[in-house]
């Protein structure tokens, strides 16, 4: 039995640390840096220097050709929205807590622990968490509604997030 070891999968855009709207100069000149701080001649840390190197390159080839990218951005839609979830929630089902820098969502599994995000792995993901007082609300790059699946942190189980635009969490303030 293969086990999931990433909680959210890396994606090209996480590679190159831009967004899925980036334009093709963003993305290029993200790329340059990130191609520069890997390359294996120039890593101080050589274990794994090579491989992230391979995947900057490859983050590259994909985003850097508006074809290749339109495909990968299609593909990367149907994952989040074709992968097998033992359960469809809404946005009102989540749980979030003020953390300070970060709004924490969360949602408990049947095994007892949590299906978990924070707010920068969504911005990676090109979410946004809009705040509202003691309210918060989602706003996805694409169009809405959107979703998002999410691992448990122990079992196997996944779970997705139906969002759209006119629901809402309460936040819990622990800081």
């Amino acid at each position: 039995m293969v086990l999931d070891t990433y909680s959210i999968q890396e994606t090209h855009y996480d590679i190159l640390s831009v967004k899925q709207d980036a334009s093709y100069e963003d993305i290029r000149a993200s790329y340059r840096s990130a191609i520069l701080n890997s390359h294996p001649d120039k890593s101080q840390n050589t274990s794994g220097s090579g491989d992230r190197f391979l995947k900057v390159q490859k983050a590259w080839e994909i985003l850097g050709d508006s074809r290749a990218r339109a495909l990968y951005d299609i593909a990367l839609r149907a994952s989040r929205h074709d992968a097998i979830v033992a359960e469809d929630i809404s946005l009102e089902d989540v749980m979030a807590e003020d953390a300070g820098e970060v709004i924490q969502l969360y949602y408990q599994c049947r095994c007892g622990d949590y299906f978990f995000v924070d707010s920068l792995e969504l911005e990676k993901m090109g979410y946004a968490l809009l705040r509202d007082g003691s309210k918060i609300s989602f706003e996805a790059q694409n169009a809405l509604p959107a979703s998002l699946v999410l691992p448990c942190g122990s079992c196997s189980l996944k779970v997705r997030i139906l969002i759209n635009s006119d629901h809402f969490v309460s936040i819990d303030d622990h800081h």
